[in-house]
């Protein structure tokens, strides 16, 4: 049961020191003591919010006594915080508390890194208001964030002079960068990819030691007492939960007192990434190179490179098939294919050679121990490759892509629910899963939350639903176009042409102050190539490539312009007030129902539109039309180019959407519209 009132302090009583109160229970008998002391000292923090300045949410009050009941009692927890809640704070009070009672580190994992670094911010700032004021706190990051100093001394010396590549190479040798978020304006995924970090020496590098990434994983596996909050995003946190299965060194500190999973809408599909395995040919010639290296030197046997050239002319053959189903399948770089039946191949025997190689490596003696360790790993992914193309081996899934304009074929576990049931929601540390979009319609707060549940394998208890307290009633309006046409591959031209007249006549209606989100690349593209062609009441913007859109969402808010954006932008991006009036959602964002991922899961539904591609879509919708309102005075109007949700298109999922969006006012008239924005004063 939720701790009720009675643990808060009488008006005008004296508040003993929560902090003394604490230090006691670590005396004796912690586990039956703890839950009041905890509830006293949250109820304090929460009544210091007045003076402080700070606004009082109910919903954000009782978030944070669910998670200290959750650790208290060694439960899992899964809460939904709606926009506006406050989300943040309600588990860095509890999770500061519980830092100082246990001395134990506590893990926060997010989705994004503008998230992460929202997040230490968030903790600097209510840290140091509630006396918080020696926090100890590491943000860690993917190893493709960090500049790498080796491979930028590489380049420097024989790159081009003053090209964009030997200048950031310089000054990452400067230590002017250590991180990609240090470019301001950004940078491209192509020429990042030359200098950040991949294959780390760790200890064996002579720039360890101003090397922000080495410093960064000493921190986040720091021993007890060494840290007190540890945030980092999920795939970091998901690699150190299957390192740990496979029983070899962790990524993060051993022992944490409580794991907070921010955005875990995101879980699965991280989860589903990390146990992805990508290969190219470049990647697996290099991988055959290295264990040649390191076996001959070991015994010298010239019949090793008689296999390895093998083994390369088999990966050359089944590469140059995959192209070609890329090249007649995929219609765009992101797209993910199946892979036809790859003929002429010896697979099998390459097989045998790589468990070989596999074999040799793994009783190899030599002082390059982490070299052979991610030898041997990358060899026995080439194994399951192989295997899964020889059809020898059906527990993966197989697709291939572009996504850096170069063949990549990838496989994935069919399953991850089991993974995560295990490794994640044992018991050992409780869990906590909060996110604005965990949920979807339904009686009970189980079936609101099986959709997520089911995929993740989740165990524990399930909290209340914490609505957002803004006033959607009042302040908002949604708007779905019925005269665009159905969307589909057969007739795009005349959706994008339809699409494109609505959307110039929806940003003429609040004079830009607009973000247009779209599912795909293709499409924005599209539309900016004809919006730049026209004469525009407001200045038009489009997402940049790279990490960080701070620079561009900067020049939108000085522009009240009009910003296209995918991606990132359909989570995690915070603009409050009159900046961002409108909303456009440019169609539905379902998965591709050819998507391998989404197609294994289709085929373990009854009803796979309303079990998966719905509730998929709900969830990323949610996300996306969270964008809008961002503060209790914010005005605004949402409106969907997707003719399939009109009430005369009578699709299953109409009423699902619409209960699930905050959005009470909803027209398909455009005159409603323009008189909403009339009367409430959203134009400019």
């Amino acid at each position: 049961m939720k701790p009720i009132k009675p643990y808060i302090s009488g008006k005008g009583a004296v508040v003993i020191n929560w902090l003394n109160d604490l230090y006691k229970l670590q005396k004796q008998e912690p586990a039956k003591n703890a839950e009041p002391a905890l509830v006293n000292a949250i109820f304090r923090m929460y009544d210091r919010f007045k003076r402080l300045g700070l606004t009082e949410r109910l919903g954000q009050q009782d978030m944070s006594l669910d998670i200290a009941d959750a650790y208290v009692h060694g439960r899992n927890a899964m809460i939904e915080a709606g926009v506006g809640i406050g989300k943040s704070f309600a588990y860095l009070i509890p999770g500061l508390l519980i830092n100082q009672l246990s001395r134990q580190p506590v893990i926060i994992a997010t989705s994004s890194i503008q998230l992460s670094e929202q997040i230490h911010k968030d903790l600097r700032f209510i840290g140091s208001r509630l006396g918080f004021s020696m926090v100890r706190s590491v943000v860690g990051k993917g190893m493709g964030q960090y500049a790498c100093r080796y491979r930028a001394a590489d380049l420097f010396p024989s790159g081009e002079s003053g090209s964009p590549l030997t200048v950031m190479a310089e000054r990452i040798l400067n230590a002017e960068i250590n991180e990609r978020a240090d470019l301001k304006g950004g940078v491209s995924d192509a020429l990042w990819s030359n200098v950040c970090v991949t294959d780390c020496k760790f200890e064996h590098c002579h720039y360890k030691h101003t090397c922000a990434f080495y410093d960064m994983r000493a921190k986040i596996n720091a021993g007890p007492g060494e840290m007190d909050i540890i945030i980092v995003n999920q795939d970091l946190l998901i690699r150190d939960l299957i390192k740990k299965k496979e029983g070899t060194k962790g990524l993060i500190t051993e022992r944490p007192a409580l794991i907070i999973i921010d955005e875990a809408h995101n879980l699965e599909a991280k989860v589903r990434d990390a146990q992805t395995l990508e290969f190219t040919f470049r990647q697996i010639s290099r991988v055959l190179e290295d264990a040649l290296q390191l076996l001959f030197k070991q015994s010298a046997d010239r019949s090793l490179m008689k296999s390895c050239q093998f083994v390369r002319r088999c990966a050359k053959e089944l590469f140059r098939q995959i192209e070609a189903d890329l090249l007649h399948t995929a219609k765009q770089d992101t797209d993910r294919i199946k892979v036809s039946a790859i003929t002429g191949v010896p697979l099998q025997q390459a097989v045998q050679i790589l468990q070989e190689f596999r074999l040799s490596l793994s009783v190899l003696t030599s002082r390059h121990e982490r070299e052979i360790d991610n030898t041997f790993e990358a060899v026995n992914g080439m194994i399951d490759l192989f295997q899964v193309l020889a059809g020898t081996e059906d527990n993966y899934l197989l697709w291939a892509s572009e996504p850096r304009g170069e063949a990549t074929v990838s496989i994935c576990p069919k399953g991850i629910s089991q993974f995560l049931k295990y490794s994640l929601f044992s018991g050992k540390t409780s869990v906590i899963l909060t996110s604005a979009t965990l949920s979807q319609s339904g009686g009970t707060l189980e079936e609101q939350y099986a959709y997520l549940s089911r995929s993740l394998g989740y165990r524990g208890e399930y909290m209340e639903r914490q609505a957002s307290p803004f006033d959607y009633d009042n302040h908002t309006m949604m708007y779905i176009a019925k005269d665009v046409p159905y969307y589909n591959h057969n007739n795009r031209e005349a959706y994008l042409e339809a699409a494109y007249k609505e959307l110039l006549r929806l940003c003429n209606v609040t004079d830009g102050r607009t973000l247009v989100l779209f599912s795909a690349k293709e499409d924005m593209k599209y539309i900016h190539k004809k919006l730049s062609a026209e004469k525009l009441k407001w200045a038009l913007h489009m997402q940049r490539e790279g990490s960080s859109q701070d620079g561009v969402i900067a020049e939108f808010r000085a522009s009240k312009g009009v910003l296209l954006s995918t991606g990132v932008f359909w989570e995690g991006v915070n603009i409050e007030g009159a900046d961002l009036s409108h909303l456009i959602v440019f169609r539905l964002p379902f998965p591709v129902p050819a998507d391998p991922v989404y197609e294994y899961k289709a085929a373990q539904a009854k009803n796979s539109l309303m079990e998966v591609y719905v509730p998929d879509m709900l969830l990323r919708l949610r996300q996306g039309t969270g964008r809008l309102i961002r503060s209790e005075t914010d005005l605004g109007v949402l409106s969907i180019l997707d003719s399939r949700l009109t009430a005369g298109a009578r699709n299953p999922y109409r009423e699902q959407v619409l209960a699930a969006l905050p959005f009470t006012k909803v027209t398909e008239e455009f005159g409603v519209l323009e008189r909403f924005v009339r009367e409430k004063g959203i134009h400019r």
